[in-house]
């Protein structure tokens, strides 16, 4: 099976992303982060569960790699998610961004968005 999270390549890889896509998650992480490496096959099943193309993805992005995405949103720590809506970062329960490996609180952001995807595909396809 496909990986259902984007890696980031690139800064312009993000904002393609963010272009094409009505809602993205981003996940930004380090290699040598021990909760990013926690708090990942988490992500990777929740990504497999909600990701509906168009409308939801799940992205990683990793610091060292792709600096200027990092330094344009002020990442300063590890793992860090960040919730965008058509381009724009959002707060999603409350939340601008999820610091550290918080997983009760990424599950219900990841369902909320999940269904917000589910949502807006349903009423395209019905159009």
């Amino acid at each position: 099976m496909a990986d259902p999270v984007k890696h980031v390549a690139s800064h312009q890889e993000f904002d393609d992303l963010l272009a094409s896509t009505r809602y993205v998650i981003a996940d930004f992480h380090a290699d040598w982060c021990g909760p990013c490496k926690a708090i990942a096959p988490h992500y990777t099943k929740m990504a497999s569960t909600f990701s509906i193309p168009g409308f939801l993805a799940f992205a990683k992005v990793n610091v060292d790699h792709v600096q200027s995405v990092a330094q344009k949103y002020s990442v300063t720590a590890m793992p860090t998610f960040l919730f965008f809506k058509e381009g724009k970062q959002v707060a999603v329960n409350g939340h601008a961004m999820i610091q550290g490996a918080n997983l009760p609180s990424l599950k219900l952001a990841a369902e909320k968005m999940g269904n917000l995807a589910k949502e807006k595909a349903a009423a395209a396809a019905a159009e």
